[in-house]
């Protein structure tokens, strides 16, 4: 690979890896845009590579972002369990609703922040054992299964 790369994959329907450990012979990191339409599967697009973009034209399954490292994923729709397991690096966006444990062992990595971005909500256990990034849940305040209760604290930065 060298240059600009475009993938574009059309009626994905459960491929696992999409977009992983991508790299050239020469052991340079090339920009590589891949557009996904359809429903990826779990352990699907974990950006390694600084210029790294995924679009996903619909929902993804659970793990995606699993250990991701740097790059960008946006998905126009919902996600499942798990997003951005142990992510150091890079951007998530979400457009809608994602499920349980997403941003589980998050963490920042010597100078890379990780940021995980939900239009939606958000099951059980957001943020659980995080240890450092952002996660912004834009639609927090509307749903009444995911608000803290009168004990908890909730601070915004």
């Amino acid at each position: 690979m060298t240059g600009t790369e475009k993938f574009v994959l059309k009626n994905v329907c459960g491929q696992r890896y999409i977009g992983t450990r991508l790299y050239s012979k020469n052991g340079n990191k090339p920009r590589v845009d891949i557009d996904i339409t359809g429903t990826p599967r779990e352990a699907t697009s974990e950006p390694s590579c600084p210029a790294t973009a995924v679009r996903v034209h619909g929902n993804v399954q659970d793990g995606v972002g699993n250990t991701m490292d740097d790059g960008e994923i946006v998905v126009e729709g919902r996600a499942g369990d798990v997003l951005g397991m142990s992510m150091r690096g890079g951007k998530i966006f979400i457009r809608d609703n994602t499920g349980y444990r997403t941003a589980l062992h998050m963490k920042e990595y010597l100078d890379k922040k990780p940021v995980l971005v939900i239009g939606g909500t958000s099951q059980d256990f957001l943020g659980e054992y995080m240890a450092g990034g952002i996660v912004i849940l834009l639609d927090w305040a509307t749903s009444p299964t995911t608000r803290p209760s009168s004990e908890q604290e909730c601070t915004v930065e």
